[in-house]
């Protein structure tokens, strides 16, 4: 700890700070990503001192990762696929006008697990890059399938339809060049389609313009969309959730330590490890339940430190935003691996310090300047539909620069429309689309290395680790077949009866 400290400094502290700054304004945006900062700031930190460019990038992930749960309460837009979770309570306890307790808990939770997270890195990277190097390209089409099969669960009350919904985004992730083959698929001769499904107009499509459709057709453009009042928030009462916390953080720090997974599926699983242990919310999941909040951000803020493991001992980048890190090491003559935190300790403590003194940036940030941009709630409808609008057309247009995204935006924001109409759950979409790229290659290359051998089937299964995902994931299926779940209501009494 007293090298970590050694290389902080007034000028650090403050580009920490700077960077702190524009990772929440920044992720606050609809459409504008975490990523995308830190891809800019690449190419302005190239001629930084090396140090420096770190404190200013570790600025900007850490309060971007956070900012992405301002939007999803507020407007019910996520600022990033890992924030999509944080809509499912967060923005309904806003409708409750109670934004203010909403911000006050994801501030508080984002920093716990971003604290933790970092805390993780410091102590265990090579013990979890350790358990991450063990898993195969199976293991990872297991871990999202589970992901898949555990979000079709917290999301909807009939479990069919959030798996035909998780089915529709894997349809949806298909679209675009074969991996392997580099044929087109389902692209229906439209070169645009080429490139694949961007995420962005996706996400803002199926939670952005979808609300826009839902409350013309509802019309009920005079309403006040939320009331923003000031609540007497107590810190001692909002950690009482410690515990759901540090497990949740947990979750977070090893899923993250996953090359591909990251906060979408740490968000998903800590949410629903949440709703299982949490027998009497003072309200139910999905309607205001702070312990879902707590559960999404604490999760998906503690795959930062998660991330960087990967990362750092085995230059593999854990999400988008290491692997532009990963970029700016190589920019700046740093080699990523197995022997870089011997190498360079100088650099490793650079990163931890620069994410702890981020993680007091978030809380001043959420707790002081938050708020100030949840006034937007408090603007009738009929003037911020049209902000709402704008906002998902730069945000869309602004993933790639060109209008077939805005076209993407407003055709899932018919699709996000249709599907609230008729009661299925957008999340699962979500995340599929996510994790659909990622599932196919790894299921393929699976098959591709199994085929090879003499016992098929065993070489593709037997492993533990397999093992165990293929037995979490047909438990967690069976477990919401209606006739299982009646079944497992019971007590023994009654089923001898």
């Amino acid at each position: 700890m007293l090298e970590i400290l050694s290389i902080v400094d007034i000028r650090f502290i403050m580009l920490v700070f700077v960077g702190s700054v524009a990772g929440l304004f920044v992720g606050s945006i609809p459409g504008l990503s975490v990523s995308m900062a830190t891809a800019l700031l690449v190419s302005i930190t190239y001629t930084w001192n090396t140090t420096d460019a770190l404190a200013t990038i570790m600025g900007v992930y850490v309060v971007g990762v956070f900012s992405g749960a301002v939007s999803a309460i507020l407007i019910n837009i996520p600022g990033a696929p890992s924030s999509v979770v944080t809509t499912l309570d967060g923005y309904p306890l806003a409708h409750r006008g109670e934004s203010h307790k909403a911000l006050f808990y994801a501030t508080i939770y984002s920093f716990i697990g971003s604290l933790f997270g970092l805390i993780a890195l410091w102590l265990l990277a090579k013990p979890v890059s350790n358990i991450a190097l063990k898993f195969t390209p199976m293991d990872y089409f297991l871990l999202a399938l589970f992901g898949l099969a555990t979000v079709g669960s917290v999301t909807s009350k009939n479990y069919t339809k959030g798996l035909m919904s998780a089915a529709l985004g894997l349809t949806v992730s298909m679209i675009g060049l074969d991996p392997i083959m580099g044929t087109p698929r389902m692209t229906f001769n439209v070169s645009d389609l080429q490139a694949g499904i961007a995420i962005v107009p996706a996400l803002v499509g199926l939670f952005g313009f979808s609300e826009v459709l839902s409350v013309i057709y509802d019309n009920n453009l005079e309403q006040v969309v939320l009331q923003l009042t000031k609540m007497k928030l107590s810190v001692k009462e909002s950690l009482k959730h410690w515990k759901l916390a540090l497990y949740s953080s947990s979750i977070g720090t090893v899923i993250g330590a996953l090359p591909g997974a990251g906060g979408p599926v740490a968000a998903f699983i800590s949410y629903n490890e949440a709703k299982r242990i949490t027998k009497n919310p003072k309200i139910p999941f999905g309607e205001g339940a702070v312990e879902g909040i707590v559960a999404s951000e604490s999760s998906n803020n503690a795959c930062i430190g998660g991330a960087l493991i990967p990362m750092l001992t085995l230059a593999v980048p854990g999400d988008a935003v290491t692997a532009i890190l990963l970029s700016v090491f190589y920019v700046h003559g740093l080699k990523p691996g197995p022997m870089f935190i011997k190498e360079s300790p100088e650099m490793f403590n650079a990163i931890i310090a620069g994410g702890i003194i981020a993680c007091f940036a978030l809380l001043v940030l959420g707790l002081l300047v938050a708020p100030k941009i949840s006034k937007v709630i408090s603007v009738p409808k009929n003037i911020l539909l049209p902000i709402v609008v704008v906002l998902c057309v730069i945000g869309s247009f602004a993933c790639n620069n060109r209008l077939f995204d805005v076209i993407l935006m407003f055709m899932f924001g018919l699709i996000g429309f249709l599907m609230r109409r008729f009661d299925y759950p957008a999340a699962p979409m979500v995340l599929a689309i996510v994790l659909g790229g990622m599932m196919d290659s790894n299921f393929r290359r699976a098959v591709s290395l199994a085929s090879s051998t003499d016992n098929m089937l065993l070489s593709m299964f037997g492993r533990p680790i397999t093992i165990v995902l293929l037995t979490l994931t047909i438990l967690i299926i069976l477990s919401n077949i209606p006739m299982v779940k009646k079944l497992l209501s019971k007590t023994p009494l009654e089923i001898n009866k």
